[in-house]
């Protein structure tokens, strides 16, 4: 009976299954298969135009291009170290203000936040993503730098004035309230909703038996979000910091507004500087020829700097994921 009753229900399910479509699946595959090498052939597009319209600076020039921090327009000689420093200076310290901070709003709304808050606080976080990137800028310039230089950058150059190490790095020249700090925050504020959303995403995904299981040993909610849920959730937080690298890293309008396109090394975070992107947005609409050569050329080293910074990244994540 047992033996009858498995083969009735096996000629069931041989009747209910749909008939295979070869010619279906087939045409998915390759659909799929066209999709991904459209991807790659419309990035090869564009690297190859950049290094094909930025290989005349890096002929003229070689590899002074990159360490010469001279940008003279009229003189035709150009120099990206200057773009780079600011680029990656800039990125590092919106790292450095974001990611605790993004890290904190997410550990609140997963551990802390009564359930009638997280919701409105969940959404805010969200739209701050939404804000675009010219609207952080105009309000970095009119509204932000006027009190970063009133209460800040005052009261603390004058403090450091003279004062060893930390005289040269937080000391203001003019305070404008522009510059390579003040970039840092703005970007800091645009990379958090980011990082904050999928970090809080990844911790509500930890499995509760291992919440659980950690406040039944006796553990505080400190030991258990440092011992339990930061370690389950690590390889997709160190993704979630590395997106919002790129985000800082190629960044433009924000940028341009708030870090006075100077182009001065110094070693305040307080005076102006410039970063890739905002020199290419600056001047690329009045460039030609060898000025022009230029920028496509810092656009090659910013595509460079970021793909440099993705492969850290993977190696990061692979190394976390073998421990």
């Amino acid at each position: 009976m047992v033996a009858l009753s498995e083969r009735v229900s096996i000629s069931n399910m041989q009747t209910i299954r749909r008939p295979s479509k070869p010619n279906f699946d087939s045409l998915f595959r390759w659909a799929s298969y066209g999709s991904a090498l459209l991807v790659l052939f419309v990035l090869a597009g564009i690297i190859g135009s950049m290094v094909y319209g930025g290989w005349p600076a890096f002929r003229a020039f070689g590899p002074g291009f990159i360490t010469s921090s001279v940008w003279n327009v009229g003189g035709e000689q150009f120099g990206a170290w200057v773009a780079i420093a600011g680029t990656l200076t800039s990125a590092l310290i919106a790292l450095a203000i974001g990611v605790p901070l993004s890290i904190g709003i997410a550990i609140f709304l997963t551990q802390f936040c009564p359930s009638w808050l997280k919701r409105p606080v969940s959404t805010t976080i969200e739209l701050l993503a939404a804000v675009p990137s010219i609207i952080y800028g105009m309000w970095g310039l009119f509204v932000f730098a006027p009190l970063f230089a009133r209460f800040v950058q005052v009261p603390v150059s004058s403090l450091v004035e003279g004062v060893p190490i930390l005289g040269t790095i937080l000391y203001a020249r003019v305070p404008s309230g522009v510059g390579v700090l003040t970039a840092g925050i703005i970007l800091a504020i645009m990379i958090i909703p980011f990082i904050a959303s999928i970090t809080r995403d990844i911790l509500d995904q930890v499995p509760t038996i291992l919440r659980e299981s950690a406040y039944g040993i006796g553990c505080t909610t400190w030991e258990v979000v440092r011992h339990v849920l930061l370690p389950q959730a690590g390889v997709s937080i160190i993704g979630a910091i590395m997106l919002g690298l790129g985000r800082a890293l190629g960044e433009t309008m924000a940028v341009t507004f708030v870090i006075g396109n100077a182009n001065r090394l110094s070693l305040s975070i307080f005076d102006p500087g410039s970063t890739i992107a905002s020199r290419i947005a600056n001047e690329f609409n009045e460039a030609s020829d060898l000025h022009l050569n230029a920028l496509l050329a810092l656009g090659c080293i910013l595509f460079l700097v970021t793909f440099t910074v993705l492969v850290l990244a993977r190696l990061l994540i692979a190394r976390v994921r073998t421990q």
